[in-house]
């Protein structure tokens, strides 16, 4: 069992910058493809971006060139920079953690970004 716990949500303003950490325990990081998503009110839990154990990274098209996810071995920690924050990006932030068959996801941070 992983067990991942995400921080560093809160309140933003517009066109501001936040760095999401996601902690794991049970697993290591070094080996997971690692992901983060978001989840709106009254929508899908949507990928936002991933990093591989090669460290390959994948992003949506919207946060390209604003938000990098990166990982830190030795912390066992997956993050999230995210700058130039919109309104519409207002969502619970998961952390996911995927292994063979096995997918494990934290209890989310809230992220509140206002206009």
């Amino acid at each position: 069992q992983v067990h991942l716990l995400e921080s560093g949500g809160g309140l933003v303003q517009a066109g501001g910058s936040l760095r999401l950490s996601c902690a794991a325990a049970g697993g290591r990081v070094s080996i997971a493809t690692m992901g983060w998503y978001r989840q709106a009110p009254g929508k899908q839990r949507d990928l936002v971006a991933s990093i591989t154990r090669d460290s390959s990274t994948n992003y949506v098209d919207s946060v390209k060139g604003r938000f990098t996810i990166s990982r830190d071995n030795a912390e066992n920690s997956v993050y999230l920079q995210m700058n130039s924050l919109k309104p519409e990006e207002t969502a619970v932030y998961y952390c996911n953690y995927v292994f063979g068959e096995d997918t494990f996801w934290g209890p989310g941070t809230q992220l509140t970004i206002s206009s």
